[in-house]
């Protein structure tokens, strides 16, 4: 998420705790958080999909793998 977004997140989130924000104010903190979720979820799934669970027997199984079962 570019760095511009994340301190809008940021502001939005330090302002709301000292005076209530606007109804446009809530919407852009919603869609926000909406996106840095959005690519957390991806991201995370990336990372699953490059992970390689081994066995105490020497055996490999990719978690993506797994999940098919």
């Amino acid at each position: 998420m570019e760095k511009e977004k994340l301190a809008r997140i940021n502001y939005l989130a330090n302002k709301s705790k000292t005076e209530p924000l606007t109804d446009a104010e809530k919407a852009e903190q919603a869609e926000l958080r909406r996106e840095y979720i959005a690519e957390i979820r991806a991201s995370f799934g990336a990372m699953l999909d490059n992970t390689v669970i081994q066995y105490p027997d020497g055996s490999r199984e990719n978690v993506k793998d797994r999940n098919k079962k």
